[in-house]
């Protein structure tokens, strides 16, 4: 049989998760013909028969995690579709056979059988109770499969995954005495394990959480960590965005095919300030500040799976037109889970719109490597005091700026904000320059 491997997926993704199999053993496959989708950090990716044949073995279930190499499946190249039942069938066969020549023999040698039989039974009786409690652990079939060749009761094993699952690893360091300790790790999980049990008095229920999500979790942790993050806020007067768009919707999307949103006027808006502040499009890469002389922007996209980047290329170089074409076509493939890898990498600075859920002001999380990102709020119509002492009602929009304090200094990151709102309340600017 061939053996079918995890592929090199890309430089940043070693591993994964395998969220759907697409084929089932006895399946007949053509060589190229996708197998299985494999979630990673950043997208969903679909595995595919590097052989035309038939699924000889599933080696790995839905919910494992493999890494690049790793063996997923076997093909028969020789084999046909269904071709296991008649094999199976004429195996159960010749073991019944045997078992009735067997017993046709058994008055031959009565004390030794009787004896043989006695030993069979309590060794039955230890493997039944050792069965049922191994039925009990998490634990994935490989690791299973090495227990049984070792003769270790998985219940033994101290699962170095956190959420508790045991993988071959874990069998064979606890049979080489590799963790010593676990005994002790154990009792306290299983401890720990039991109140978070008891601490609940009424339904709860347990949902493993996806790789992407935790690939956001320790990223977001990650970053309270390392940089130095810090928020500035301003507002911003939207009338002069929005009686532009008021202006221009019609004839842009006839012209275009596309609507005339927000966010091409933040993202240009953004590009310009960028080139005022350069240490703001930058990044740290150990002593050395790596000054990015391209705009690359990331445009935060929420999906049922959680949060993702796509990256419009070239901000700098596309119009209005162009901005609102990219980014709508990365919001469909984002949320048709059709985003490719080189869609998510390599951002230089980020946007995102907190205020299409009804968020009137917060502090975004930095998207590492970068150094700053912008978030914007829902508009909310607030009398304000104009230049002659008068008041109006105007729509207002609050903006942070979350900025990485190790490079880019309160001074410029104040001003970057004020900058991007003189560009919007005189959006025009934009529009020439666009």
């Amino acid at each position: 049989m061939k053996e079918i491997k995890v592929p090199e997926l890309a430089e940043s993704i070693t591993e994964g998760t395998i969220a759907q199999w697409l084929v089932k053993k006895g399946d007949h496959v053509q060589k190229g013909d996708p197998i299985l989708e494999l979630e990673t950090d950043k997208v969903n990716v679909e595995v595919n028969s590097d052989y035309t044949g038939v699924i000889g073995e599933v080696l790995k279930e839905e919910g494992d995690d493999v890494e690049v190499g790793d063996v997923v499946a076997k093909v028969d190249e020789n084999g046909e579709s269904g071709g296991n039942t008649s094999s199976d069938e004429s195996a159960g066969e010749t073991k019944e056979a045997s078992s009735d020549s067997d017993k046709k023999e058994e008055p031959k040698e009565q004390k030794e059988q009787n004896n043989e039989k006695k030993e069979k039974t309590e060794t039955s009786n230890v493997d039944q109770k050792t069965a049922g409690k191994n039925d009990e652990v998490v634990a994935s079939p490989a690791a299973r499969k090495r227990a049984r060749e070792l003769g270790i009761n998985l219940s033994d094993i101290y699962p170095r995954d956190p959420l508790g699952r045991i993988r071959p690893e874990d069998v064979d360091a606890h049979a080489k005495g590799a963790s010593k300790q676990s005994d002790s790790k154990k009792k306290e999980k299983t401890e720990s394990k039991s109140s978070e049990k008891t601490e609940f008095d009424k339904p709860v229920e347990r949902v493993k959480m996806s790789r992407r999500r935790q690939t956001i979790a320790n990223r977001l942790v990650e970053v309270q960590h390392t940089a130095a993050m810090l928020t500035t806020f301003n507002e911003v007067d939207m009338t002069a965005v929005m009686k532009l768009r008021s202006q221009r919707k019609e004839k842009f999307l006839d012209k275009h095919g596309v609507k005339l949103g927000f966010m091409s006027f933040f993202t240009k808006a953004v590009v310009g300030a960028l080139k005022d502040f350069p240490n703001i499009n930058a990044e740290i890469q150990d002593n050395e500040i790596v000054l990015k002389k391209f705009y690359d922007i990331g445009i935060a996209v929420s999906t049922d799976d959680g949060l993702v980047v796509p990256v419009v290329r070239d901000a700098d170089r596309l119009d209005f037109a162009g901005v609102e074409s990219e980014i709508a076509n990365l919001g469909k493939k984002a949320k048709d889970k059709q985003l490719q890898l080189n869609d998510l990498q390599g951002g230089t600075f980020t946007i995102t719109n907190g205020g299409i859920f009804g968020s009137l002001l917060s502090t975004p999380i930095l998207n590492t490597p970068q150094v700053g990102i912008l978030g914007m709020h829902t508009i909310q119509k607030r009398p304000i005091a104009m230049p002659d002492d008068s008041i109006e009602v105007r729509p207002m929009m609050y903006i942070a700026l979350s900025y990485d304090h190790r490079i880019v200094d309160g001074k410029d990151a104040v001003q970057f904000l004020v900058r991007i709102k003189e560009l919007l309340e005189d959006p025009y600017d934009l529009l020439l320059e666009g």
